[in-house]
């Protein structure tokens, strides 16, 4: 018989079972912490801003992703590492949120931590650490990050397309430098298309959808207002205007019956009966759907060559839907509701497109269902994005969608910050002179959270290829003279006698997606700093851990 009690002798290791690994103390925990969120913010940190390099990152399934942008590159790398893992839910959270602003939680975050190393040394204790980074965060939340919101014009009205642009066009070029010009207009056209015309702008995320189509150059792409499928009409007829749209969810052809039965046939008759009356059953069905008024019809199954000659035969058009999804995008932009039955569909079952048709776009059959400007039917726009390789797709699609998530923020709060590095280096500034004013061990804490934010102007300006020991010490010294929107000038490098410095930045951040990424870079710093032990149970299967 096997003794339960615990064996005071064996410590820790005869408590939890066997194959557990532990590890506590300031070098045991808190430092490898801190050492495994440094790792993964260096990984990130050259990737920010719009001279960002690219990661190509090859996943467990082979798929090979080149991307500069942040919440993928984290998301790809399956971190096992608890901490690290920390700043990877911080970032996913805060491109749920904002779409923007993840390089910068995740940067910020690491040199947050990096910095509590010589803390460390010094002999301070996490504790201290922990209570002076929440301090300073209190404190740039509360005071020193709203003023910073009255230096810059707010966008006015979420309907122009010109206030839209003006805010979506930073985040396109942070990620895609050079294209901004041309993906702006597209973005800001497309979220107008979907914007609710009444009330406060607002529109979702989802109805913003973006067809990627292979070969051109990104200056042929454009918005069309409705849905747009990836694939030609079945049929031979490939327009209609002002149509009535039917959606089925199931395939247009002869159900078969889920019992098996025996037909018995005598003779010739019965064969030519029973072939005619399944004949005579579909072409009931079909012209049941056309004297309801039904010009197009989606099907998300299959569709039968009997099924389809009888549409041919009754002037309609037939478009095949393989995936739910898209069925669901479809009935979006058109107002049906898909059927699971097939038959004639009452008034409010049916959907209205202005104009559907094919047309041919880089040697590939799209089919284009487009609602005319101020129709009350559409609620999804739809941009088709033109690029030479798949991976320029994929990375525009995902600079288009932090693009999209921007705008929606926007119309939630209009509020501008100063851009490339201004608003972290005035606030570094700021905090470091809030530091002189506490008496406690908490103001080197302070001190050090003031010089962790001047990691958004010094990579800005090392990945430009710029002098970042100059352009740092003008910028300070452009902050220090009372210049508050002055921030890194990118297009400084290699010109004589720059500083790298524009005394007013160009460049504008959404407030609240700065506020956003800040909190979640501060609340990530913390609790890796609060761990003081890690214990982990053997992986389950035998795999290792840590």
């Amino acid at each position: 018989m096997t003794s339960m009690a615990y064996n005071q002798a064996a410590g820790l290791g005869g408590m939890l079972k066997k194959g557990h690994k532990s590890m506590q103390g300031l070098q045991g925990a808190t430092l490898r912490n801190v050492e495994a969120c440094h790792e993964i913010s260096t990984i990130t940190r050259t990737s920010l801003g719009p001279n960002g390099m690219n990661k190509l990152v090859v996943n467990h399934l082979g798929k090979i992703i080149v991307t500069s942008d942040c919440a993928t590159i984290v998301k790809e790398l399956e971190i096992e590492h608890p901490a690290a893992k920390m700043l990877q839910l911080a970032a996913e959270a805060q491109d749920f949120e904002c779409g923007d602003g993840t390089n910068l939680v995740v940067s910020f975050a690491g040199e947050l931590l990096s910095q509590t190393e010589d803390l460390f040394r010094m002999g301070l204790h996490p504790s201290d650490a922990v209570a002076g980074f929440t301090k300073a965060g209190d404190k740039l939340m509360e005071e020193f990050l709203p003023p910073l919101a009255e230096l810059i014009t707010p966008m006015a009205d979420g309907r122009v397309k010109e206030e839209l642009e003006r805010v979506v066009k930073p985040v396109l070029a942070a990620k895609q430098l050079g294209s901004e010009d041309v993906l702006a207009p597209l973005v800001a056209e497309a979220c107008l298309g979907t914007m609710s015309s009444s009330g406060k702008p607002s529109f979702s995320a989802e109805s913003v959808r973006v067809a990627k189509i292979l070969g051109g150059d990104i200056s042929q792409s454009h918005v069309v207002n409705g849905f747009v499928a990836l694939r030609g009409l079945e049929t031979t007829l490939t327009t209609a205007k002002d149509a009535k749209v039917v959606v089925f969810g199931c395939g247009i052809e002869a159900s078969a019956t889920e019992a098996k039965g025996t037909v018995l046939m005598k003779n010739a008759d019965d064969l030519k009966n029973y072939n005619k009356t399944e004949e005579k059953k579909m072409e009931e069905i079909i012209k049941g759907i056309a004297d309801s008024g039904i010009k197009v019809l989606v099907a998300g199954g299959s569709v039968s060559e009997m099924a389809l000659h009888f549409i041919e035969r009754y002037g309609m058009l037939c478009l095949r839907i393989g995936s739910k999804w898209e069925l669901r995008r479809l009935c979006t932009a058109t107002g049906a509701t898909a059927l699971v039955r097939l038959g004639a569909p009452t008034p409010d079952e049916m959907g209205h497109c202005d104009h559907v048709y094919q047309k041919e776009v880089g040697g590939k059959p799209i089919t284009v269902f487009s609602q005319a400007d101020g129709s009350k039917t559409s609620k999804l726009s739809t941009i088709v994005l033109r690029a030479s390789t798949s991976s320029v797709l994929a990375d525009l699609e995902r600079a288009i969608d932090d693009g999209v998530h921007a705008a929606r923020a926007a119309c939630k709060n209009g509020k501008l910050v100063p851009g490339a590095g201004a608003t972290e280096m005035e606030l570094s500034l700021k905090i470091c002179a809030f530091a002189d004013t506490c008496p406690g061990l908490d103001q080197y804490a302070i001190r050090a959270f003031g010089k962790a934010l001047e990691v958004v102007p010094r990579t800005l300006a090392e990945n430009a290829g710029l002098d970042q020991g100059k352009v740092l010490a003008a910028l300070v010294a452009a902050h220090a003279n009372g210049k508050a929107c002055a921030g890194v000038d990118i297009d400084a490098m290699g010109i004589d006698g720059a500083t790298g410095v524009c005394d007013e930045t160009k460049v504008y951040d959404l407030y609240q997606s700065k506020a956003s990424a800040l909190r979640l870079a501060i609340d990530a710093a913390v609790t890796v700093l609060r761990v003081d032990q890690i214990i982990m149970s053997k992986a389950a299967g035998g795999g290792g851990g840590m």
